[in-house]
């Protein structure tokens, strides 16, 4: 396998699976497609994992956990193939980016300032690693010695969503490798190449047989793994519906599970916020690769005495965001990923239509625009807190402008949501706004700005998901805690 991504053009597509450190040929002929968002045209068909597939590849993984060497190594060992890891994936980062651009429509511009988190998380945690406490001496009140030891969960499924396809792989993978798991990747069946990128990569660093497989796969496949009995530990990313039912099949058998869900993220702009010193920020997160992240700020909270100079600012903003094509280094937002989010996202400017909520700008097609899942930024003034658009996950760029009578209004305004996965004050004062924080029901907050760091922990309260990923967090994920005493 050598998956070079440059352009869509003479894009070799992939043709077999990874498994048990071999390139291997499917053990069925279903395939699936990847269709470019801008042109709605087919790009490549590459073959779907089948249960059999599936079958294989933790089986692999089960044997490599259970009899390998991998888990056995010391963390130095482990550290040193991690890096070999990192080193490759460095290598490789215009074709991530392409990779990224091509299937998702997220600007280039912005692909190839994100790809470096891939080496990364691979370097962070082959370094975490090296300190962490894997051993614990410890003693009893009867004099007795304790050791308490952390050990890898197990064969671990990492089952991952299209909208930033590698680096929410990476989250996962650098992690249960550095922790001495062995890995079954399943990415989106939208956006396959990446996933084969790492694959790569890891092949080259020399990774014993089986600590890593790639199947991708549709749904059924999936759900196959998800129910697999050799499965020890499930790691997902992706919406809540999705995530509630892995909880659920994972429950059954009591296998190790986190999740990393959706959001409905607040931004607060209290009553002392410098606008102007805001914007940036604002810019960038709101409507982040056409507003599918879920970590969007996607509801602005703002003084109602100072609504309208934020509005003129901010619209004025919106306006001049360049739409286009999404390899174009100048476009600052392409198209949303698929024609089944072009369907939700106008489905939701619909219903906020139907509320009562203003459109302030935005709502429709671009203009010129005959091809491709594009749509307006937009924006919805006149927002009352319980409307759809307000409560719900659009994943697309639309945002809601509420405002607020007092601190303590923002704050009903803020945490009135079953999510809770980000969030973000503005303010002067930034003790002030670290003490709005703490009351925001949410698991990551950034005052004055907006921050996601592979090296901290980031996951969410309510139902953005259970677990954290990134930091000593993320890595806590893929271990289980033995307690051993010397009588």
């Amino acid at each position: 396998m050598n998956v070079m991504v440059r352009s869509s053009a003479g894009l070799k597509a992939p043709e077999k699976f990874f498994i048990d450190g071999e390139w291997v040929r499917p053990l069925s002929s279903r395939t699936l497609d990847v269709i470019s968002p801008v042109t709605e045209e087919r790009v490549l068909s590459y073959p779907e994992a089948s249960p059999a597939d599936i079958d294989q590849a933790v089986a692999a993984a089960r044997v490599a956990f259970d009899k390998g060497p991998w888990p056995q190594f010391s963390p130095t060992e482990r550290a040193r193939h991690l890096r070999k890891v990192a080193d490759h994936l460095a290598d490789r980062l215009e074709d991530i980016a392409q990779a990224w651009t091509l299937q998702v429509g997220a600007p280039i511009s912005l692909t190839r300032y994100l790809v470096g988190q891939n080496p990364t998380l691979f370097r962070y945690y082959a370094d975490l690693i090296e300190t962490y406490p894997f051993i614990d001496e410890r003693q009893r009140d009867d004099g007795g010695r304790v050791r308490v030891v952390k050990e890898p969960v197990g064969v671990c499924a990492a089952i991952t969503p299209w909208n930033a396809p590698l680096v929410l792989l990476s989250y996962k993978v650098a992690a249960g490798l550095a922790a001495g798991c062995t890995m079954v990747a399943k990415p989106s069946p939208e956006t396959p190449l990446e996933a084969y990128i790492l694959a790569e990569c890891i092949e080259k660093a020399g990774l014993p047989k089986g600590v890593f497989n790639l199947v991708p796969a549709g749904r059924e496949s999936g759900d196959h793994l998800v129910r697999h009995r050799h499965v020890d530990k499930v790691a997902f990313t992706g919406s809540t519906a999705a995530g509630k039912h892995i909880a659920a099949v994972c429950a059954e058998r009591l296998a190790r599970v986190s999740l990393e869900l959706g959001g409905k993220s607040a931004a607060i702009l209290l009553d002392d916020a410098d606008f102007g010193a805001a914007l940036p920020s604002l810019m960038i997160y709101t409507m982040p690769i056409t507003g599918q992240v879920c970590f969007s700020l996607t509801r602005v909270l703002v003084p109602e005495r100072r609504r309208q100079e934020f509005l003129d600012l901010y619209l004025g903003a919106v306006k001049g965001i360049r739409v286009g094509d999404p390899f174009d280094p100048q476009t600052q937002m392409g198209p949303l990923t698929m024609a089944r989010q072009l369907e939700r996202v106008q489905g939701y400017i619909a219903a906020g239509r139907a509320e009562g909520a203003t459109i302030a700008c935005g709502g429709g097609r671009p203009a010129g625009f005959t091809k491709g899942y594009y749509v307006e930024p937009t924006v919805f003034t006149d927002v009352e807190p319980d409307m759809r658009i307000a409560q719900e996950e659009i994943f697309g760029p639309v945002v809601s402008v509420i405002g607020y009578r007092d601190e303590d209004d923002a704050m009903r305004k803020a945490n009135n949501s079953s999510y809770g996965l980000s969030g973000a004050v503005f303010t002067a004062d930034a003790e002030r706004g670290y003490a709005v924080a703490r009351r925001m029901r949410t698991g990551s907050v950034t005052i004055n700005g907006m921050v996601v760091d592979p090296k901290h922990p980031f996951g969410g309260f309510k139902q953005s998901g259970i677990g954290r990923e990134g930091g000593p967090e993320g890595l806590d994920n893929y271990i289980e805690t033995k307690t051993i005493h010397f009588a």
